[in-house]
């Protein structure tokens, strides 16, 4: 039995139907990556995934309300007034001494007091994938988590998503633009192409 699976006949916006005719299942423990042309869908997808766009004719197994979901966004979105640590604890629900914990195994130790806008984008991105993490969740998704970084700090932040992953193995679906990091971090890479899933590249 695959840990999730989804099936979207359709999924509209005004008459415009984004996706249709989708069917992904993918095991547990299994990185999936979501690649495709821009406005194809892929977000959408993961919202869906998520449980963040109810909107859609078609199911997703089991059901986002029945599982934790783990996401990380384009953006890190980190409460700009709370402090770091605050932020893993509060969306978390973890104890100050396992956010700092999180934060060292993202390779931001002593870093917990300092406020996101003191921090660059990239180690935000960190914050947001330990937040993602941190919640043990049962599916992780990842919406282009290392877009804008320079090449060298996305190159970091590939090898520490893959040392994490080999720590804590989840189902993870990937949206990416990019092919290469694709490749590199999933095991299977499903090309979206005119709303509707193509067969999975290799």
């Amino acid at each position: 039995m695959s840990a999730l699976d989804i099936q979207i006949r359709a999924k509209r916006f005004g008459e415009a139907v984004v996706l249709r005719d989708l069917n992904l299942q993918i095991e547990d423990g299994e990185v999936v990556a979501i690649t495709g042309r821009s406005g194809v869908g892929k977000t959408t997808l993961l919202n869906i995934t998520a449980g963040l766009d109810l909107a859609f004719e078609g199911k997703v197994s089991p059901a986002p309300a029945e599982s934790r979901v783990g996401y990380v966004f384009q953006e890190p979105r980190l409460l700009p007034w709370r402090t770091v640590s605050e932020n893993l604890c509060l969306a978390c629900g973890i104890t100050p001494e396992a956010a700092q914990q999180w934060l060292a195994d993202v390779g931001l130790a002593g870093e917990g007091e300092k406020v996101p806008g003191q921090l660059s984008l990239g180690m935000q991105r960190r914050v947001a994938v330990a937040r993602a993490l941190a919640i043990r969740p049962d599916v992780l998704l990842l919406d282009e988590p290392f877009a804008s970084l320079d090449a060298e700090t996305a190159t970091e932040m590939r090898a520490l998503l893959q040392r994490l992953l080999a720590v804590h193995p989840t189902t993870t679906l990937l949206v990416t633009h990019d092919a290469a990091e694709a490749a590199e971090l999933a095991q299977r890479n499903v090309v979206l192409d005119r709303g509707a899933a193509s067969r999975p590249a290799a």
